[in-house]
């Protein structure tokens, strides 16, 4: 990620080997798929921009190192390279491999949450469905003996 002043962050540099070595990862990971990158004409790039969607300046871009800033573009890069999106984030320097490490397993505070407390999460508002999540949440929750117990 690029400061106010234009300077690449550490995030980023932890992230990835930076813009530069986007650009070589994504050249490789593009003719690894069959397409042709070896000149200015070779065809590689347009057949790409066509069959993403992405335009082909934005893979000329791409390619070069000069990083998107917006993460629909990745999004739609991942999908056409068959990588997964949180890789490319990572790669892209969008995301330090700590920070996707926290997204994908966040800590829950100490002693849990409780099943009102994940309905909540859950945007489960409807009264009786509600009631339902709580009431499995509780008859699947486990006694200090390992024992299921039932709930009310």
């Amino acid at each position: 990620m690029k400061n106010s002043n234009g300077r690449t962050t550490s995030a980023q540099a932890d992230a990835s080997g930076g813009p530069a070595e986007f650009g070589r990862w994504l050249t490789g990971r593009l003719e690894s798929l069959g397409y042709n990158l070896s000149g200015p004409r070779s065809g590689g790039r347009t057949a790409f921009a066509e069959r993403s969607g992405i335009s082909a300046s934005t893979v000329t871009r791409l390619l070069r190192g000069e990083m998107p800033t917006d993460t629909r573009i990745l999004r739609t890069l991942a999908e056409a390279i068959d990588v997964p999106y949180p890789e490319v984030l990572v790669r892209a320097g969008v995301l330090t491999n700590a920070e996707l490490a926290s997204v994908q397993r966040p800590t829950a505070p100490p002693g849990g949450i409780t099943p009102e407390q994940a309905a909540d999460q859950l945007g489960i508002t409807d009264p009786a469905e509600r009631r339902v999540f709580v009431n499995m949440a509780q008859t699947l929750r486990r006694n200090t003996n390992g024992e299921q117990q039932l709930a009310d």
